[in-house]
């Protein structure tokens, strides 16, 4: 696929969770080839989140624009059933469709715990952690998927960490993310049984080691140097921008034979090797392929053949 060509023009998205991260970039990118996206986040110009991060919602839809495609920023909390369904009904009231759903909510990442036991995470964090990574989808979903279903070859992309294979056999962080993220996989699973007769698709859609700007900051870098990390963690070395994953669900959203996919779990890295994409430096990083191989067993870092 191009990455010059636009290929939905005309087409409507909304990305749930769109302020940094992977939303960010899959917003972007669906831009990129011509679409209107509405972004939603609670980071604003004038309200930053729990985050407290300098990200804001309405520089995403800017950067939509400025891609090529038409972002419109819209303030929302998804655990809040009236305002995800009052967003839904603007978007109809200004489009009359919705040809694209990103479930891209998460907010957890101070939550979480790592290798902490269920007994011994702290409890209202866990149970918010699941409700920010569960009941937001749910509820997005709910109020969304008349509005996609009005239109033939409607896409749902439910955005997790790990591939329905990889997570089946290993233990994810913790009692609560792995729950969350395997609950996300399993929603891509029934809404394509629910969508795929209607004639909609559902997939879920991991991106690898994401370089958001949160693991950035961790690491002390930049998009522009990321690579200054590597001394320190050498296995950084197979990570991938947000524009990857960003151009994964865009060549989903283009794709009329998209349907071969429905319920399935996808990855950036399987799907560019499929669409022909690239990642911004011109490689295409196969995370989850280099976990298995490379990294889960204790081998040096080497991405020769992964990227």
């Amino acid at each position: 696929m191009a990455q010059t060509q636009q290929t939905l023009d005309g087409k409507v998205a909304l990305v749930a969770g769109a302020t940094r991260g992977a939303g960010r970039g899959i917003a972007v990118e669906l831009g990129a080839q011509g679409a209107t996206v509405y972004v939603t986040g609670r980071s604003t110009r004038g309200r930053r989140s729990e985050y407290d991060r300098p990200e804001t919602v309405e520089e995403t839809a800017e950067l939509v624009t400025a891609a090529g495609g038409k972002g419109i920023a819209v303030v929302a909390d998804h655990l809040v059933p009236e305002q995800v369904e009052a967003l839904v009904r603007r978007i109809d009231a200004e489009q009359g469709r919705l040809d694209v759903l990103v479930n891209d909510i998460w907010g957890g990442e101070l939550l979480f715990e790592w290798d902490g036991t269920v007994w011994d995470h702290d409890l209202d964090n866990g149970l918010r952690l699941l409700r920010l990574a569960v009941d937001t989808h749910a509820i997005t979903s709910h109020f969304a998927m008349p509005l996609l279903l009005r239109r033939p070859g409607g896409l749902v992309v439910e955005m997790t960490d790990g591939t329905a294979e990889y997570n089946a056999s290993r233990y994810r962080v913790s009692f609560f993310y792995d729950i969350a993220k395997s609950a996300v996989l399993r929603m891509a699973f029934a809404l394509g049984h629910e969508l795929g007769p209607r004639g909609a698709t559902a997939v879920a859609l991991t991106p690898g080691w994401l370089r958001s700007e949160m693991m950035l900051d961790t690491f002390g870098v930049t998009e522009a140097n990321w690579r200054d990390a590597l001394e320190r963690v050498p296995h950084f070395a197979i990570s991938e921008s947000p524009a990857y994953v960003g151009r994964a669900v865009a060549a989903l959203a283009a794709d009329p034979e998209a349907a071969r996919w429905n319920g399935q779990s996808l990855s950036s890295g399987q799907l560019a090797r499929v669409y022909g994409f690239t990642d911004l430096d011109g490689s295409r990083p196969d995370a989850w392929r280099y976990l298995v191989e490379v990294q889960d067993p204790g081998l040096p870092a080497d991405t020769a053949g992964y990227r």
